[in-house]
């Protein structure tokens, strides 16, 4: 953050509240801060609120967060000012997030009525595409994935090469020659037919917030137009860190499983299981590319401490076909 940042953000909040006819209940403090984004904690005498301020290379989350917020209230967060030139947003609280939840009951039910829900939120949205691209949601689309992986196989600095936590010069050259291999399953995905739409690239349960039998789906700054299952390279990963359970644990199976009842609308069961698959690899590039994008804005030492994403994804992909 710059110099004199905090004392800028803390005036535009005091006016926001002013206009909102809402008074300052404690101290402003700053829970969360990451090379790429802050929030502060904003007590009132009407309840607990939440200043973000993501970096220009996410720039298009408050913008795209406000969108949604007006056309999913149900289960967006509550934005009460915006400023999207300067990445600004104040939200209320939604809650607490699903984890701490999910590590209370100690179990994953939490999430089953989560998934259904967030996967109508895309179906829906799908009808928004080129709104969500005109709002910044980066695009992943399948049909300028394959120049994306090219792309960042051309820039091996991000990778890494034969350095501690990157990829060996004999891994990278096996990654290029799965270029033609990897367009063809582009291709293929495409021809299932679902719906390029609203991809959240870290959907965790830190990023889904419960109050009752509301959820709140937040941090958008890693939000695409892209294939829907994408959603679920790292949902899955996160459901299983949480409980300490092994990836195909028949907890997680379920998982997949509610994720996808929304979308038998659309394809049988057997036919979606199968994009389903494919989808799985394609996202981890889609994972990298996010990575590559925030950690190559970043300034030292934040770059280096965050480099190995990049070549960690990407090794991680190329693991499928050894």
């Amino acid at each position: 953050m710059q110099p004199g940042w905090r004392e800028t953000a803390t005036a535009w909040i005091d006016a926001r509240l002013a206009a909102l006819n809402l008074t300052l209940a404690g101290p402003i403090d700053q829970p969360h801060l990451r090379p790429w984004s802050t929030v502060l904690r904003v007590p009132t005498r009407m309840g607990l609120l939440y200043f973000k301020a993501v970096a220009p290379v996410l720039g298009h989350e408050p913008g795209l967060t406000a969108a949604l917020a007006r056309w999913r209230p149900d289960c967006m967060p509550e934005v009460l000012a915006v400023d999207p030139a300067r990445g600004w947003l104040l939200m209320r609280d939604a809650g607490l997030p699903l984890r701490a939840r999910i590590r209370a009951e100690g179990n994953l039910q939490g999430w089953h009525n989560v998934l259904p829900l967030f996967a109508r939120v895309q179906i829906e949205m799908a009808g928004r595409l080129d709104e969500l691209l005109a709002l910044g949601a980066l695009d992943r689309r399948l049909a300028i994935l394959p120049a994306e992986y090219e792309r960042l196989l051309a820039d091996t600095g991000s990778l890494l090469l034969d350095q501690p936590d990157g990829l060996t010069r004999e891994q990278h050259q096996r990654l290029i020659a799965l270029s033609p291999r990897f367009a063809d399953e582009c291709r293929r995905l495409a021809e299932f037919g679902l719906p390029e739409t609203l991809h959240h690239d870290d959907f965790h349960d830190g990023n889904i917030f419960v109050r009752g039998q509301r959820c709140t789906f937040t941090d958008w700054g890693e939000s695409c137009a892209a294939h829907p299952f994408f959603t679920t390279v790292v949902m899955l990963r996160s459901a299983a860190h949480t409980l300490g359970l092994p990836a195909g644990a028949p907890e997680i199976v379920a998982l997949r499983d509610r994720y996808l009842e929304p979308w038998e609308s659309w394809a049988p069961r057997g036919t979606l299981l199968e994009a389903f698959a494919l989808a799985q690899r394609l996202g981890m590039v889609c994972r990298a590319l996010t990575w590559h994008r925030v950690v190559t804005s970043l300034d030292e030492p934040y770059r280096s401490q965050n480099a190995e994403a990049v070549p960690g994804w990407m090794g991680e992909f190329l693991e499928i076909f050894e």
